[in-house]
């Protein structure tokens, strides 16, 4: 971890602080990245000014630039203050070095590096490029492994500390050092509330977990002084950070960060202890920070000004572009929650705040000290101090934070229910269902979630469930989930209906088979399937079940299909309602062909060969009242002949009366065609004969049998 700090912690960087770091092992330089000016913050007894720290991860060479404002001719080190010193922190040890700057450079018109974003990427050898054109640039000699960079010549001024002090190997600790190794005991959880201090209060939310400092291995010995306390001992507004930093932490280096940060504070700084209340990782673990009781109304240093009456979170990051992950605005939430909880606090609310000293925000407003301000009660470091924190990603999503802080959150919406078949709005079931939801308000914010039918509880889940299951009495209900924050705030969703029926459905017309036109095959005869069926809520489907598997809708009420002729052939139908309700019906059918020779003749017929023809035969007659006639005992039946385009027509008669006079032509040649069908209710005894018509210049039909189904 590296920060920047000066001698007066009063005074301010006016440019801006840029640092990059050579990685261990790779020996690849980082971009530059910007370090925000976080001096003082009101801490009392602050040894030096600087900026937030940056966690770099293991480094084995640094550079530090530092861009001076100022405009005053040949003295690059104008609007700089003094005693410019860059600090690296081993957070697995506490230890800290102290490096001086060894040299300014000159003036020019080059930009600064813009706010929140990294200057050109080291060249492609991993050595850093030359800065001596970039203005009023302290070069810092790497602690180990210089880039192959000469350093520029001083120019006129002074440097804020001698070039001596900037040898890797000087070892410099602040003189404002704590020098006391007085240790207090620590346990495992967060720190106890102090004897002097009120019991502590009821919160109206739960407290989340929090890693105590000894879980984080905070050295006790190097911050001895007791904590201070909020003098209205009470907390009226939350300040959220980010730490301005490297997102490229794991989360289990996330202890070390936040040793480093603390390091900085105390020993880099001179404070008596780290400055945020509460510190969170990307994972959303909370870190407990000032000592003193997280239970109490602890005074941090964490917003000058404005320490008095709040408490600081902050996430550890930088959050310019990106915002936090939903896990780490979880935990800010719930603490802010559990926080303002204890004194009555609305998170989603506004506040007054009592300026301890004159000031301006990010957004350029001013005020003189005294001043009664109004802020949200979750707001962001910017809005009390000129500073880019929390960053404009994480800044923007903090309606969200106050949101799930304050609760009820999102209705939860139900999503499907299992058991039920949907229709439009409307679901369908017999009896037990399961209740499917979503809510986008994070589960740990969630106390419990109650499945309501007509607007009663009938069953609990746990804040982090997405189902619930019921059994419904026969009947309309209504079907919805209320959430309880964890504050004791509900909120309902919107409500299904649901149906239940035990009722089946019925087939009002029982599936029955019919002969139809088309090619006739002996092993597929066109038949058409045919039924109705009803429900008294809603028929979702019917299946056809044998002798294939098929789904029909619920307005559908025939269907073709082919069968084997020869073989008696069950067709097995089910009919489902949308509750799943079901009823079952069949029908069973033969086709039978009737070869043209099985007919009674009449007239002159000539026999025909051909394997397009059924049994490889046929009969043909240009023979006016010619005539064929077959007996048989079915429900239906279908002629089939060839036809071509110089075919002739017959006359049918069905049991000695006429039925219709068919055409045979046809543009294209088609054998084994059924052209005429005609089907009764039952089966009975029946007679069909063909007569040939003679038709003027076509006179010739061509029959291949009769099809009928028994």
């Amino acid at each position: 971890m590296v920060g920047v700090t000066w001698t007066d912690p009063r005074a301010r960087v006016g440019g801006t602080v840029e640092v990059r770091t050579r990685a261990t092992g790779s020996g690849t330089w980082s971009g530059w990245l910007r370090l925000a000016d976080d001096s003082g913050q009101g801490e009392s007894g602050a040894a030096r000014g600087g900026t937030e720290p940056a966690w770099v991860g293991p480094s084995d060479g640094v550079e530090v630039r530092v861009t001076s404002a100022g405009k005053s001719a040949g003295k690059s080190s104008a609007g700089l203050p003094a005693g410019l010193r860059l600090d690296m922190v081993d957070p697995g040890t506490g230890g800290v070095r102290g490096m001086a700057p060894a040299a300014f450079a000159l003036e020019s018109t080059t930009e600064p590096t813009a706010p929140g974003t990294e200057s050109t990427t080291p060249a492609p050898d991993g050595t850093p490029t030359p800065d001596a054109s970039t203005t009023g640039t302290p070069s810092t000699a790497p602690t180990t492994g210089a880039p192959t960079t000469t350093a520029p010549t001083p120019t006129t001024g002074t440097p804020s500390a001698s070039p001596s002090s900037a040898s890797p190997s000087t070892t410099t600790s602040p003189s404002t050092s704590p020098s006391t190794s007085t240790s207090p005991s620590t346990t495992a959880s967060p720190t106890s509330t102090a004897p002097t201090t009120a019991p502590p209060r009821p919160s109206t939310a739960p407290r989340p977990p929090i890693t105590s400092r000894a879980g984080w291995g905070a050295d006790e010995s190097i911050s001895p002084e007791d904590p201070g306390y909020l003098a209205g001992g009470r907390i009226k507004a939350v300040v959220v950070h980010h730490t301005a930093e490297s997102n490229a932490y794991t989360c289990a280096d996330a202890p070390k960060v936040v040793r480093g940060i603390y390091a900085y504070h105390v020993k880099q700084l001179g404070w008596k202890d780290i400055g945020y209340n509460f510190l969170v990782d990307k994972c959303g673990v909370v870190y407990e920070g000032r000592k003193g009781g997280v239970d109490q109304p602890v005074q941090g240093a964490h917003a000058y000004g404005f320490n008095s009456e709040t408490t600081g979170i902050s996430v550890l990051g930088t959050y310019t572009d990106a915002a936090p992950s939903p896990e780490a605005m979880t935990s800010v939430a719930r603490i802010a929650a559990w926080k303002l909880g204890q004194y009555g606090v609305d998170p989603a609310g506004t506040t007054t705040l009592t300026a301890g000293d004159a000031g301006t925000n990010y957004f350029r407003k001013s005020w003189a000290k005294g001043a009664q301000l109004p802020f949200p009660v979750i707001h962001g470091h910017r809005d009390g101090f000129n500073t880019q924190c929390p960053g404009n990603a994480f800044y923007d999503q903090l309606g969200t934070v106050r949101s799930w802080a304050a609760g009820p959150g999102t209705a939860p919406a139900v999503k499907s229910i299992t058991g039920a078949n949907a229709s439009g709005t409307t679901y369908y079931t017999k009896a037990a269902i399961t209740v499917n939801w979503a809510n986008p308000t994070p589960a740990a914010l969630i106390k419990q979630y109650e499945l309501l039918v007509d607007g009663k509880p009938v069953g609990t889940a746990a804040g982090n469930a997405t189902s619930a299951g019921a059994t419904l009495a026969r009947g309309t209900h209504t079907v919805a989930v209320r959430a309880t924050h964890i504050s004791g705030k509900q909120i309902t969703g919107p409500a299904a209906t649901v149906i239940v029926e035990t009722t089946a459905p019925t087939f009002t017309t029982k599936p029955a088979l019919a002969l139809r036109t088309g090619t006739v095959n002996t092993t597929a005869v066109p038949v058409t399937l045919s039924w109705k069926a009803a429900d008294s809520n809603a028929l979702r489907e019917v299946r056809l079940t044998a002798p294939l598997a098929s789904v029909y809708g619920p307005t559908v009420t025939s269907a073709a299909h082919t069968a084997k002729s020869g073989a008696a052939t069950a067709w097995n139908m089910t009919a489902y309602d949308r509750a799943g309700n079901t009823a079952a019906a069949s029908v069973s059918g033969t086709p039978v062909i009737l070869q043209e020779t099985a007919a009674a003749k009449t007239g002159t017929w000539t026999a025909k060969s051909s394997t397009s023809y059924l049994g490889g035969k046929s009969l043909t007659s240009s023979a006016k009242n010619a005539s064929l006639t077959w007996t048989f005992t079915g429900r239906s039946a279908a002629w089939t002949v060839s036809r071509a385009a110089t075919s002739g027509q017959a006359h049918v008669y069905v049991d000695g009366v006429k039925a219709a006079t068919v055409d045979l032509k046809s543009s294209t040649t088609k054998y084994r065609d059924a052209l005429w069908t005609r089907t009764w209710a039952t089966s009975a005894k029946h007679t069909v004969k063909i007569v040939v018509v003679g038709t003027t210049g076509r006179p010739a039909v061509t029959t291949d049998g009769l099809v009928y189904l028994k």
